[in-house]
């Protein structure tokens, strides 16, 4: 507020008296200026096109032997190792039939299924949002 003011005090105000009763008042630029404005520019702090060191991810394992003996990237913990894989008898049946690669298209898919219709209102909340892409309310 004190910025605005000391404007409207700099500002210059010609006024233009026709008729006895009409003024036509013209302002100066000073008294347009907009004092709230914007977010200042944050300052960089170091050098001037240094390269920032790019972070690492984790390391890919290539040992043959332990990516077909231990479920590697399994273990969530700090410490620790990957947990051994079991032969596949211990394993539910399901596991080896689910689908890993793309998904069914409708056409595909049994119209009595709960996939079928899931996939349905999947593909048209879809149409949907790009019939409505760009819209305003």
């Amino acid at each position: 507020m004190l910025g605005y003011s000391l404007f409207r005090i700099v500002a210059l105000t010609k006024c233009i008296t026709a008729n006895g009763g009409t003024a036509l008042c013209r302002t100066n630029m000073l008294n347009r200026i907009q004092t709230c404005g914007y977010a200042k520019k944050v300052a960089t702090k170091g050098k001037k096109g240094m390269v920032k060191e790019e972070l690492k991810g984790p390391e890919v394992c290539k040992d043959p032997v332990r990516l077909t003996s231990y479920a590697v990237g399994v273990n969530i913990f700090k410490q620790g190792d990957d947990p051994k894989l079991k032969p596949p008898e211990e394993y539910p049946e399901w596991l080896f039939e689910l689908n890993l690669g793309a998904p069914k298209n409708l056409q595909e898919l049994e119209p009595e299924s709960w996939e079928y219709w899931k996939r349905l209102r999947k593909e048209n909340i879809w149409r949907f949002n790009r019939l409505h892409k760009g819209k305003k309310f």
